[in-house]
C-alpha cells in the first residue's frame, strides 16, 4: 500500500493525500505554500492522488477559488496554462470559521468525500498557515473534529504543521506544547523552521562530519568566534501589526537563529537519524547562556518604524538586535557567538562566519592584517548559497607580499543549481515521508524559548538605538 519515497519520481506507491490549508487566502499561502505545491507537482514529487483543500473565511465558489489559485501561480511566470489547468483539478475550497466547531465537522465530512473519490482512506496534512494566536483554538477544533485522526486505513496519517513563532516566551510555549502532547502524537507534529530546510544549512552537518579536516579544529583551541547574520533589506511594509507584538528577536532570533546556532554547535550525534540529530541540535540549546558582559546586547528601532500601519506610536519593538551568547561546554568554552539580525538594512544576507583564533605573531603574515582577514570559513544560506574558505597565500612575483584569497564553492556556479528544492518545497516533502529531522522538537522549542525569556529579561535595561535605513547602528561592523 505504500513505498519508498523518491524525490522527482512520479511516486504510484504512496497513499493518495489531502493538503488541508488552513488561512490558505492568506500571504504565507500565496508566497510560499501553493508556489512549493505547484513546484512539487510538476517535479512529479506528489502523490499520484492528491487533493489540495483550502480552508479559510472568505467566500468563494468553485470557480472563484481557481481563479484565486491560477493567478497565485501566474505571478511566478513559469509555469503553462496546460500545468496550471492540470494542477487546478486538484484544488477545492470549503468556507469556514476559525472559531467555529462546526466548520472543522464540514471539513471533516468533505475530507471523508475525497478519501471515497480516492478510493481508499488517504492521508491528511493540515497546514496551519494561520497568525500564531489562532493556534491554541485550532488545535481544539482539529482534535474535537477528528481531523488529526487517520481515516481507519492500515497505513494512512494525520499530520499537522505548524509555522513559527510558537508562543512568546518558555511559558506560552510551554503552554501550546502540553495543549499538542495532549491532543496529538509527538510524531504527528511538524513545527516548522524552513530555515533548516536551506540547502547551505543542511550541508553544515556534512561539511563538518565527512571532512575531517574540519571537525578536529572545531572547538575553542582553534576558533575565536562565531558570528550569525540574518539581515533583510525590507521594513516591516504591512505587517506592522503583527510585528510589533513580536519583534525581531522573537521573529527571527529564537528560531531561524537559535537554529543555525545549534547546526554549528552541536556535539555529532552517533548516527545520522533524525531522532539523534533532533537530541545533539537540543542539547546544544539548552547549554546556552547569556553573556554578563557590557557589550552583550544592543537592540536598535529604524527611523520611520512608528509610522508603519499597525505599529502603535510608542513602540518599543526592536527590528535590530545583537547579542552576545556563549555555550557552557568544554569544545565552546570561552568561544563568544554573536547573534545579528535587523530590518531595513543595507542588503538581505543570511550568513555564518566562524573566526578561526590568530596565527602566531611570530609567523609569516603581515603586521598589519586586520582580524576581518583572519582563516574565516563562511556558510552563505541565502542569497548565493554556498561555502568560502579565507586563506592566505604568497603572490607570485619577486616580492614575498601574503595576500588572503577565498576558496569557495557557490551552489549557483555547480550543475546542482536547478535541483535544488525551495525551503517550502523541502518542508512539504519532508513531511509527506515523516521525516522530522528539519523541524523542531519539544526539547529544542523548550530549550530556545528559555534562552531567549532569559535575553529578554537581562536586556531590559539596555537602551534602545535608532539607526537611519540602509545603515547599522552605532559603531557595529
Amino acid at each position: 500500500m505504500f513505498g519508498v519515497w523518491v524525490y522527482n519520481n512520479h511516486m504510484e506507491n504512496v497513499l493518495p493525500t489531502s493538503f488541508v490549508i488552513m488561512g490558505i487566502t492568506g500571504d504565507l499561502a500565496q508566497r510560499k505554500l501553493l508556489p512549493a505545491l505547484m513546484e512539487l507537482y510538476v517535479k512529479n514529487a506528489l502523490p499520484m492522488k492528491f487533493r489540495i483543500v483550502g480552508f479559510s473565511r472568505r467566500s468563494m465558489d468553485t470557480e472563484e477559488f481557481e481563479l484565486f489559485v491560477k493567478n497565485v501561480l501566474q505571478k511566478k511566470d513559469k509555469y503553462s496554462n496546460s500545468q496550471i489547468g492540470s494542477f487546478l483539478e486538484h484544488t477545492e475550497y470549503v468556507r469556514g470559521d476559525f472559531d467555529d466547531i462546526e466548520s472543522f465537522k464540514k471539513l471533516k465530512a468533505r475530507l471523508h468525500v475525497v478519501d471515497d473519490e480516492f478510493g481508499q482512506c488517504g492521508n491528511k496534512l493540515i497546514y496551519l498557515s494561520v497568525p500564531p494566536s489562532l493556534y491554541s483554538t485550532l488545535f481544539e477544533h482539529i482534535a474535537e473534529s477528528k481531523l488529526s485522526e487517520p481515516c481507519g486505513g492500515q497505513y494512512d496519517w494525520a499530520r499537522i504543521l505548524v509555522e513559527k513563532p510558537f508562543g512568546n516566551d518558555v511559558k506560552t510555549a510551554e503552554v501550546l506544547e502540553q495543549q499538542l502532547s495532549r491532543l496529538f502524537k509527538e510524531e504527528q507534529i511538524f513545527r516548522i523552521d524552513h530555515y533548516l530546510a536551506k540547502e547551505a544549512l543542511q550541508n553544515i552537518l556534512t561539511f563538518r562530519f565527512c571532512n575531517t579536516m574540519f571537525e578536529p579544529l572545531w572547538n575553542n583551541k582553534h576558533i575565536q568566534s562565531v558570528h550569525i547574520h540574518f539581515f533583510e533589506s525590507g521594513d516591516v511594509a504591512h505587517r506592522g501589526k503583527f510585528y510589533d507584538t513580536v519583534g525581531a528577536l522573537r521573529d527571527v532570533g529564537q528560531n531561524h537563529m537559535l537554529q543555525m546556532l545549534a547546526s554549528v554547535a552541536m556535539e555529532k550525534p552517533d548516527s545520522l537519524t533524525c531522532k539523534e540529530i533532533r537530541t545533539e541540535r537540543a542539547r546544544a540549546l539548552s547549554r546556552l547562556s547569556v553573556s554578563n558582559e557590557s557589550d552583550s546586547f544592543i537592540r536598535a528601532q529604524y527611523d520611520g518604524y512608528k509610522q508603519a500601519d499597525g505599529v502603535d506610536v510608542d513602540s518599543v519593538t526592536e527590528t535590530f538586535f545583537n547579542i552576545k551568547a556563549y555555550i557552557k561546554n568544554k569544545r565552546w568554552k570561552g568561544v563568544p557567538f554573536h547573534i545579528m539580525s535587523g530590518k531595513a538594512l543595507n542588503e538581505s544576507r543570511v550568513e555564518i562566519k566562524i573566526k578561526f583564533i590568530d596565527p602566531d605573531p611570530a609567523s609569516l603574515l603581515p603586521h598589519q592584517y586586520s582580524d576581518q582577514e583572519q582563516n574565516t570559513l563562511t556558510f552563505r544560506i541565502q542569497p548565493h548559497e554556498g561555502i568560502g574558505v579565507l586563506f592566505w597565500f604568497k603572490v607570485p612575483g619577486f616580492e614575498s607580499r601574503i595576500e588572503p584569497q577565498v576558496l569557495k564553492f557557490n551552489y549557483e556556479d555547480s550543475d546542482v543549481t536547478n535541483i535544488i528544492p525551495d525551503a517550502y518545497e523541502k518542508v512539504l516533502y519532508d513531511c509527506i515521508a515523516g521525516d522530522q529531522t528539519l523541524f523542531a522538537s519539544t526539547d529544542e522549542e523548550h530549550a530556545s524559548w528559555k534562552y531567549i525569556s532569559d535575553v529578554l529579561k537581562k536586556w531590559k535595561k539596555t537602551p534602545m538605538l535608532t539607526y537611519k535605513k540602509g545603515e547599522l547602528p552605532g559603531n557595529i561592523v
